[in-house]
């Protein structure tokens, strides 16, 4: 036979066992008894010493929809079934069925302190490993990010504003780091063999502005998507230090 339960209101978890309780309210409620009864019963089973799992005190019950608080009991399953042991079988079996919603729903809890102790330390555990993954893909997701505003080839003037960083220190990192250089005299920056060679770097022409007002094309270093990519993740985490110091300077 299918029973239908009124809602009651949630269950607490009892802070010396870590159980779950029922309280008094929802017992009247399930059982169609008076409060008033109920934690009369209760009060008589703890006096006689029959109650001996649940907290003797009681906490206050504040309606949610507003009006007098209530003092309610909170009990544990073995304490709920000995208050209902003398009720029909129909009440019973409600009562019943209300234990198994709330354990069915209740969490695991550890079930000692070394075990809480553990399950938190792997809980750490997962987190740090999860931070740190995103810490490896932040300066990917960086560099990603630039190369969808590039279509190809780009001028390390403009390079350094996709990177965010002052023209002159990329250029002085790309030679202190042998990306490029300069040939005696020259004021044209080369690429390096090895740097073009890994698809890094690459010679292109480009339309460069006169005095007078006319464009001649001259040959120029680019940086290749690749290129701009790997500048990206070098720079991931130093950009916002890098443009800070440019613009002290």
């Amino acid at each position: 036979m299918s029973l239908h339960l009124p809602a009651v209101t949630a269950s607490l978890t009892s802070r010396a066992t870590g159980a779950p309780t029922m309280s008094s309210r929802d017992i009247a409620e399930i059982c169609g008894a008076r409060h008033n009864d109920v934690v009369e019963t209760i009060e008589r089973l703890f006096a006689t010493g029959v109650l001996r799992e649940s907290r003797k005190t009681t906490r206050q019950h504040r309606p949610e929809g507003g009006g007098r608080p209530t003092a309610v009991y909170d009990l544990t399953k073995r304490d709920t079934l000995v208050v209902v042991s003398g009720y029909n079988a129909d009440v019973r079996a409600k009562i019943i069925d209300r234990w198994m919603e709330l354990e069915a729903g209740s969490p695991r809890l550890p079930a000692n302190y070394s075990a809480a102790l553990r399950e938190l330390a792997a809980a750490v555990e997962t987190i740090e490993v999860q931070e740190a993954l995103i810490g490896t893909m932040a300066p990917k997701a960086v560099a990603l990010d630039l190369l969808a505003d590039t279509d190809g080839m780009i001028l390390i003037s403009d390079a350094a504003k996709q990177l965010q960083m002052p023209i002159k220190d990329l250029f002085a990192w790309l030679r202190t780091h042998r990306w490029i250089f300069r040939r005696g005299g020259s004021k044209r920056d080369i690429g390096y063999a090895d740097k073009i060679a890994a698809s890094l770097l690459v010679h292109k022409y480009h339309p460069v502005r006169q005095d007078d007002g006319s464009e001649v094309l001259k040959e120029q270093v680019h940086l290749t998507p690749k290129g701009l990519t790997h500048l990206a993740l070098k720079f991931g985490r130093d950009i916002r230090a890098i443009s800070t110091r440019g613009k002290q300077t």
